[in-house]
Formats: structure tokens, C-alpha cells, sequence
């Protein structure tokens, strides 16, 4: 099973238009950097405007956040592009005569439910203005080990 790497797409298309804010970005130049299609960058970019993460703006012009990426959390674009998918599923279809079949699913509910609740309390705490950040020191670092 592939694990989506939407999410990450979609955290690396806002990162490219606000760190690229002053010049013409297209979708085209987007996907060059994410290594994917255009089409598929229109697609995210797309269900990021239905979310109100990219502003309105008309065909030619350069996609632009909404508001400012210090409002933007991490767990706002997850929802916008996940759609509150859970992080984890449990396979309930297991053999309840067997001790671990009988009791598993309960308890990986639970583990699961805490896991969850970690990992989006986390994403609630993050900006896209925090990953902007780290991306600039790692950048200028590299600059310096050049």
C-alpha cells in the first residue's frame, strides 16, 4: 500500500508560493519543484482555494494565501487536503474466539485515538510560517557548507 504524500505536496506548493511571492508562479513551475504534473498541482491548488488557504485570483496570475502563513496551521491544510482522514484504521474484522482477534481492535482504537491526538496537537502548534522558517536555515546552512 502507497501512503499519500498529499498532504506533503500541498505543504510544499504553499511553501513555493510564499517564499516565490514576488515573482509570476505558475503551475507549471510549482510542479517542477515538487517533482510532479501541473495537473496535479492545479488539483491541490484547487482544493486549497475551496478551503480558503489560496485566496481567490484569476488565470495568469500567481496563486496566493489567503491570509498570512503565521495564521496558517499545518492541521488547516491536512483537513483541506486530507479531509479529516484518520491517520490510522483498525481492521475490525478479526477472529473474536481467538484471545488477541477478540481484544485487538479495541485496543488499537485507543492507542491509535492517542497517537492521532499527539499528532494533530502538533499540526495545530505548526505554521506554515515555521516550515517556511526551517526551510530558509536549511537553505542559507547549505549556502555555508558550499
Amino acid at each position: 500500500m502507497r501512503i499519500s504524500t498529499k498532504f506533503s505536496d500541498a505543504l510544499h506548493l504553499l511553501s513555493f508560493i510564499e517564499v516565490f511571492k514576488s515573482q509570476k508562479i505558475t503551475s507549471e513551475t510549482i510542479a517542477a519543484s515538487i517533482n510532479t504534473s501541473p495537473v496535479v498541482v492545479r488539483r491541490l491548488i484547487a482544493e486549497l482555494r475551496t478551503a480558503k488557504i489560496i485566496g481567490p485570483y484569476e488565470g495568469g496570475c500567481s496563486p496566493r494565501l489567503a491570509e498570512s502563513s503565521k495564521d496558517v496551521t499545518l492541521f488547516d491544510v491536512y483537513t483541506a487536503i486530507e479531509h479529516k482522514r484518520r491517520l490510522f484504521n483498525v481492521d475490525h474484522d478479526t477472529n473474536p474466539r481467538c484471545p488477541v482477534g477478540a481484544h485487538i481492535p479495541d485496543v488499537l482504537d485507543t492507542v491509535y485515538a492517542e497517537a492521532e491526538a499527539a499528532a494533530f496537537g502538533q499540526l495545530r502548534r505548526t505554521t506554515l510560517r515555521d516550515v517556511i522558517d526551517r526551510i530558509e536555515v536549511a537553505h542559507r546552512m547549505e549556502g555555508e557548507v558550499s
